[in-house]
């Protein structure tokens, strides 16, 4: 674990606070951070907040063969994981020796002071047992890891369930959680840390200290006690003498501050209870406070509904009364009729740009007919005019009269022009035959 080192000015000003009593969060000397509790969706889930410090606690299970030299005992396993999620200073990939000496720490305060009962666990002697697996994953890093760490260990023990057997001879039946409910752990005490940091060679005491405390502590005492006053573990670091009476009245402190955390965890697991024999909504979402940005949820307005009719008429009174004066339709022609006196209809109106590109193209139009005329010596009526439409018949051939001067007019037929052979080049113009006169 690589910490950047506080500077000289920092390191002073804390102790100096230190010495003053007072704490960067204004907390007093003895003071514990406030503690949040919120369960998951499953059973055993949970996420314990110290503070800034959060810790998710999750309990798993399965059947397993026993140790050989306890052939009737379960077995409890725990592992607390630092990710650099929680603090950059945590390294990834390499058990540290803070990482080492907390799942120690863990392994005594909970399984070697048999706050668990073992034997319970046992389904077939020599055979079968429950093996229970404590997972904890450290959220964030704001100091006090270990406490938040027990807490949390603790709590997702009370309230996992596992699923229920039976056994029939050499046969195990496992049920379901439809078939049968699942069985609580049985557990005798819940043992619980509590941490000392002592400063100025053991002049100073402080409870529950955050982050930067610890970088300027000279020594940890931690104490795992149940609300019983029965010391389940101890273990001072930090390299600093100790005097009886220090000890002793720490030992007095965690007495008090363990009866409280202990009477709020249980209060945490009835409600928790209660909400889900009721049907209610729990979970993790359900936890997250209403003002906050990230909240799932918003409060409901009141509205007052009571008086809504009233309101209602009281409004429609004072309003203006509608109109009388309905408008008589104007027949036109028979069949038709108008409301109204309307407007002037613009459906066949066109706008200035739509007009010059049709104008540009009435006269390229125009320009091609014509040539086409003059080489056929076909005349066409009404072509010239660009508001008479130009109409194309659909049959491959039609009839047109070609007028000759001094001649009976002659029916011919000629092909409709395409779009396309109004763009190709115009045809050969057509040779009259001249009669040749007999000679006299």
């Amino acid at each position: 674990m690589k910490e950047t080192p506080l500077s000289n000015c920092e390191r002073r000003f804390l102790l100096r606070a230190i010495e003053e009593k007072k704490r960067l969060d204004g907390r007093q000397t003895y003071d514990y951070r406030n503690i949040k509790i919120s369960f998951g969706t499953d059973y055993g889930c949970c996420v314990v907040e110290l503070g800034k410090t959060r810790v998710l606690g999750q309990v798993s299970c399965e059947l397993v063969s026993p140790k050989l030299n306890r052939a009737t005992e379960g077995i409890l396993f725990f592992n607390l994981e630092l990710s650099q999620m929680a603090a950059p200073a945590f390294e990834p990939g390499r058990q540290s020796d803070l990482l080492v000496k907390l799942n120690r720490l863990l392994e005594r305060c909970l399984r070697n002071s048999k706050c668990i009962d073992t034997e319970s666990l046992c389904v077939v002697a020599g055979e079968k047992v429950w093996q229970i697996r404590v997972d904890l994953h450290l959220l964030n890093h704001d100091g006090n890891i270990i406490d938040a760490a027990s807490i949390a260990a603790i709590v997702a023990l009370c309230h996992f369930r596992r699923p229920d057997v039976s056994v029939q001879g050499d046969e195990v039946t496992l049920y379901t959680p439809e078939e049968r409910d699942p069985v609580p752990l049985s557990i005798h005490h819940m043992p619980i840390c509590v941490s000392f940091a002592f400063f100025q060679q053991g002049t100073y005491l402080l409870v529950d200290p955050n982050e930067r405390e610890e970088r300027v502590m000279d020594g940890l005492l931690v104490l795992a006690m149940n609300k019983h006053r029965e010391i389940c573990t101890i273990q001072s670091s930090g390299g600093i003498m100790l005097l009886k009476e220090q000890v002793l009245r720490c030992s007095k402190i965690a007495g008090v501050k363990v009866a409280e955390i202990t009477e709020l965890i249980q209060k945490a697991l009835e409600n928790d209870q209660k909400v889900r024999k009721e049907g209610g909504k729990f979970g993790f979402a359900e936890s997250i406070a209403n003002q906050r940005i990230t909240a799932f949820k918003m409060e409901k307005a009141p509205i007052d509904t009571s008086d809504v009719e009233e309101k209602a008429e009281e409004i429609i009174a004072e309003a203006e009364p509608p109109s009388e004066v309905v408008s008589k339709p104007v027949l036109w022609t028979p069949g038709t009729a108008q409301i109204g006196e309307g407007i002037e209809n613009s459906w066949g109106d066109l706008e200035d740009s739509e007009k010059e590109d049709e104008d540009e193209g009435g006269s390229d139009e125009a320009i091609i007919l014509d040539s086409i005329t003059m080489d056929t010596g076909v005349e066409v009526s009404n072509i010239g005019s660009q508001d008479a439409p130009i109409v194309l018949s659909d049959s491959e051939e039609e009839e047109m009269i070609i007028l000759e001067p001094d001649k009976n007019p002659k029916k011919i037929r000629t092909k409709t022009i395409s779009a396309k052979q109004e763009k190709a080049p115009s045809k050969k113009p057509v040779k009259k035959r001249k009669k040749k006169r007999p000679a006299n």
